[in-house]
């Protein structure tokens, strides 16, 4: 590691006040304070927990105006510390997305942090509203209006945007027409209000974090609405938290990540070692790129058969393959492989499961929701976004315009349900942030507008590593040691720093 040039009354929230009166400081040996509220048990097989893994739901307000209004139940999840006497207090889990489950990101990496973390933390979890076993919104939307390239809005093969114009609009009207409270509810500044709720009810004086990509998001507005609340938040994966920039300029943002991710898989499918495996797809790092860009319009212009039944491979579905792809090194020989069956007059390419069918309803409302909720997009008109889209299409021909086209947000009705927060530098200083230099979905020049936001209250682990999530996902044992001792030890380096 090198130095880096660069809310409510009750005789619950009665009890937490108490123990915040009695002054009883984190550290070792903290015993967990009552779960009023929570009914801890066996969770549904369905979300594939681990041993050990607990469940239960929380009931919070659909509205927080009317706090005694229509309440809503949330699925949470936990895996308790087996060593009462290391135990420091409760580790928040906040998942990505907007629309990742924090149950099932628990399950995932509940092992792996728990041995991390060796019995400090109750590792907890919650299910945001509208994501997996929590209450659901919906649209209503036709099933060609919810694939994922459709949600994309990725345009023509010509670069025509019509089509995306036509179904933005569509889409808009069928939200607004269907998802009623439930839809305008999901929010991260409720999503934030979940989590305070959620705290009250485990009975935390105060909560750590580890908060992954748009979660980062979600965790940063929690600390600056409630910064006393905070112990130690990690914040891995980080966006431009600007209100001015929220959303609509993460979207913006991917042109730039694909960019600055694709040379490593360019690297790797240019590798003599690919060669025993069929998958060195050109014999330089720089042929990759032209070869992927050159099928991409050959498959636009006659899209080829796939062993998926009724799904043909154009070269929208490859562009969002690869864009897939970029997020992890695993991901690059079923990329390899589509592009070497896809090149081969006799292969049958296979399309990743996730471009093989539409979205349920639900997922496709809270993909929307969130960031068409947060804040108001610009009205712009077509020609606006046609002159973007061109642009685009010729300085980041990986993404082709998707990242600047028109989508539902431009017509939403209703705009923003409230004023975004602003991430700002006060506050205590017990942030440890930590970025891949080159990530697909949040870049590092964006990740750098938090840490600019943030100021001093946080510091900066970059890691020289490709991929989206840094912490137990790349090996970076650099960086992996500098997340875990922070968690443990409560020590972050005394400044930014590097992880070769």
């Amino acid at each position: 590691m090198t130095a880096n040039p660069g809310r409510h009354a009750s005789l619950l929230g009665l009890s937490v006040a108490i123990v915040a009166g009695l002054g009883l400081a984190a550290g070792g040996g903290v015993a967990p304070a009552s779960a009023a509220g929570l009914d801890w048990g066996v969770c549904d097989p369905a979300v594939k927990p681990l041993p050990g893994q607990q469940c239960a739901t929380l009931s919070v307000p659909l509205d927080y105006a009317d706090p005694d209004g229509r309440q809503i139940r949330l699925a949470v999840s936990r895996i308790a510390s087996t060593r009462p006497d290391a135990r420091r207090g409760t580790l928040m889990v906040i998942p990505g997305g907007p629309g990742s489950s924090g149950v099932q990101r628990l399950g995932q990496k509940g092992a792996a942090l728990g041995r991390e973390t060796d019995g400090a933390y109750d590792l907890v979890a919650f299910d945001p509203r509208g994501v997996g076993g929590s209450a659901k919104a919906g649209c209503g939307l036709a099933e060609a209006d919810r694939w994922m390239v459709t949600l994309r809005s990725w345009p023509g093969a010509d670069g025509s945007i019509d089509e995306n114009v036509a179904r933005s609009k569509r889409t808009a009207e069928a939200c607004a027409r269907n998802g009623g409270a439930m839809l305008r509810g999901l929010t991260t500044a409720n999503q934030v209000r979940d989590l305070e709720r959620l705290r009250l009810a485990l009975g935390e004086r105060r909560l750590s974090a580890w908060s992954v990509s748009y979660g980062t998001y979600v965790a940063a507005a929690y600390a600056q609405k409630f910064p006393e609340r905070t112990d130690r938040w990690v914040l891995d994966s980080s966006n431009d938290p600007d209100p001015r920039r929220v959303a609509r300029g993460w979207l913006e943002g991917m042109a730039q990540g694909a960019e600055d991710r694709f040379p490593d898989f360019a690297a790797w499918a240019s590798h003599p070692d690919r060669g025993d495996t069929g998958l060195r797809l050109a014999q330089r790092p720089e042929d990759v790129r032209p070869l992927v860009l050159g099928l991409a319009a050959r498959l636009d212009r006659e899209p080829r058969p796939t062993g998926t039944s009724g799904v043909d491979l154009t070269g929208t579905m490859l562009l969002q393959a690869l864009q897939q792809a970029l997020y992890s090194d695993a991901s690059f020989p079923a990329f390899g492989r589509l592009v070497a069956a896809a090149l081969d007059p006799k292969g049958t390419p296979e399309l990743p499961p996730e471009l093989t069918g539409a979205l349920p309803d639900d997922a496709a409302a809270i993909t929307m929701g969130v960031i068409c909720n947060d804040v108001d997009w610009p009205r712009q008109s077509v020609r606006t976004y046609e002159r973007a889209v061109a642009a685009d299409r010729v300085r980041h021909p990986l993404t082709a315009g998707m990242t600047v086209n028109v989508t539902p947000c431009a017509y939403w009705k209703g705009g923003a349900v409230e004023k975004p927060v602003r991430i700002t530098d006060r506050g205590p200083s017990n942030i440890l942030m930590i970025q891949n230099l080159r990530d697909p979905s949040t870049p590092y020049s964006k990740g750098m507008a938090m840490r600019r936001a943030l100021g001093d209250r946080a510091r900066l682990v970059s890691v020289d590593h490709g991929g989206h999530g840094v912490y137990l996902g790349n090996g970076n044992a650099c960086g992996d040691r500098a997340v875990t001792r922070f968690l443990t030890e409560g020590v972050r380096p005394d400044g930014d720093v590097l992880c070769r």
